[in-house]
């Protein structure tokens, strides 16, 4: 089996970008359709019309409706040939571009990814996850090419709720780790082939920015300041996640995610910090060294990423919610089944389990 790292054609990161994505546009089509929040229209609408003015490309803006369904994606699909559109823009959070990637793929049009937020490794991926019109997921779309340009304006981003940031942190915490066991296993990555060195180099790049600019970001930018580590975290939650992630593999951390899904009750916390509590299950699950462990869940604490059931809004769950979450973890399709040993859903639920337990012993003072 071949080796594969795959990347977007082009990666952009600075203070007020947006303010030329008219000028980027221009180079990959002559109508774009773009995809926004209602809110971020109010906030940034006026300056994403401007970046247009005098460019050779018209723009047509539509509101996310909120899922990344099929039942978005087809409405979407018909807006594209409707208006006429050969360009897709998708700007926002994670849900926006996963849909704005699969409406390229089907109308065969270029996409350009602006997030607004540094919450996920969603903007550089050739995959798309797809959720039911209820939110609960679906399946992995995976996608023939990454997108054409993602563009990240970091003034805009420092701006946004300081959460979403560390959301996305956590959403990076599981790259080195699903990259290591997916290496240890021989799994395929999202890529199609065997990790590189280069994508387990990124892989454990963006662990490493994690330990050494989290918690300094964090605290800039409840300052509203966007300093070098804001610069760093941004670039690790996107760029080397995104990277370490789809080139290196999945493994046990976004299955459980997946996996937790079907409570109602977590549908409300993001997925950087469901991402987050996988990844200490996962650890627990590989039984790895103790100051590992405790690395982790230290950090999480300190950065405000949920390590309890309660934290993730399943203040009085049973041993019976906590089995279907693995059990649905523990589906035939999804990525538990790349760590280096035997997964059950009752390894799983002790997993699930102790991580709670362990994040209420951490966090009582007990290390």
């Amino acid at each position: 089996m071949s080796k594969i790292l795959i990347s977007p054609s082009r990666y952009i990161q600075g203070a007020g970008e947006m303010k030329k994505l008219g000028d980027y546009a221009a180079g990959y089509g002559k109508k774009a359709l773009i995809l926004i929040s209602s809110g971020g229209y109010k906030r940034i609408g006026a300056t994403i019309e401007e970046s247009f003015s005098g460019v050779d490309c018209e723009l047509e803006f539509d509101y996310f409706n909120g899922e990344c369904s099929k039942t978005e994606i087809d409405r979407l699909s018909g807006l594209m040939k409707e208006k006429g559109c050969d360009l897709m823009i998708g700007i926002g959070g994670g849900k926006i571009f996963d849909t704005a990637k699969a409406v390229a793929f089907y109308n065969k049009t270029p996409v350009i990814i602006c997030p607004t937020i540094a919450s996920t490794d969603a903007p550089c991926s050739a995959l798309s996850v797809i959720y039911t019109d209820e939110g609960v997921f679906e399946e992995y779309l995976f996608l023939p090419a990454n997108p054409n340009l993602v563009m990240m304006d970091t003034e805009i981003i420092a701006k946004s709720p300081v959460r979403l940031t560390v959301a996305g942190m956590g959403d990076a915490l599981a790259t080195y780790f699903e990259a290591r066991a997916c290496k240890q296993s021989g799994a395929i990555s999202c890529a199609g082939g065997k990790t590189t060195e280069a994508a387990m180099a990124l892989a454990e790049l963006c662990f490493n920015t994690l330990m050494e600019e989290g918690v300094k970001a964090k605290i800039a930018l409840e300052s509203g300041a966007c300093t070098e580590a804001v610069e760093k975290i941004i670039e690790a939650n996107t760029l080397l996640s995104g990277i370490g992630f789809e080139s290196a593999g999945l493994a046990g951390a976004h299955a459980i995610h997946n996996g937790m899904t079907v409570l109602e009750e977590c549908h409300g916390m993001y997925h950087g910090e469901k991402v987050a509590f996988g990844t200490i299950a996962q650890l627990i699950l590989e039984n790895v060294p103790l100051d590992e462990l405790e690395e982790v869940i230290g950090f999480c604490i300190e950065v405000g990423l949920p390590v309890t059931w309660e934290q993730l809004g399943a203040k009085e769950i049973t041993d019976e919610q906590i089995m279907k979450v693995a059990e649905a973890a523990c589906a035939e399709t999804d990525t538990l089944h790349n760590m280096p040993f035997e997964v059950t859903p009752e390894t799983t639920f002790a997993a699930l389990k102790a991580a709670d337990a362990y994040g209420k012993y951490y966090m009582g003072g007990c290390c």
